[in-house]
């Protein structure tokens, strides 16, 4: 019966996860058909990515859990290229 709750609760934890991860990216999608600009909404983009990408290194790669280096190098890769994105976005002159 224990298994059955656990499967039952992991399970609901994937389907938040798979709708956040969809509900992030249309709205991502919605602000380029607006076509809204700007430093901040850049920011508030790049935020979204950061959080997208963190959810599925905790739950579809399964790193949630894992303590020390795995997870900071996974976390300090997702945070490193997004930090490039942005000093691109920066010295392009936005």
């Amino acid at each position: 019966m224990k298994a059955d709750a656990a499967t039952r609760r992991a399970d609901v934890t994937a389907l938040g996860v798979w709708l956040a991860l969809c509900g992030l990216t249309v709205a991502t999608w919605l602000v380029g058909q607006a076509g809204v600009g700007g430093a901040a909404v850049v920011a508030a983009l790049m935020l979204s990515v950061l959080v997208k990408g963190q959810m599925v290194v905790d739950f579809y790669m399964g790193l949630k859990r894992v303590r020390g280096p795995w997870r900071w190098v996974v976390t300090g890769w997702l945070v490193a290229v997004l930090t490039l994105i942005g000093v691109a976005y920066w010295l392009g002159g936005h």
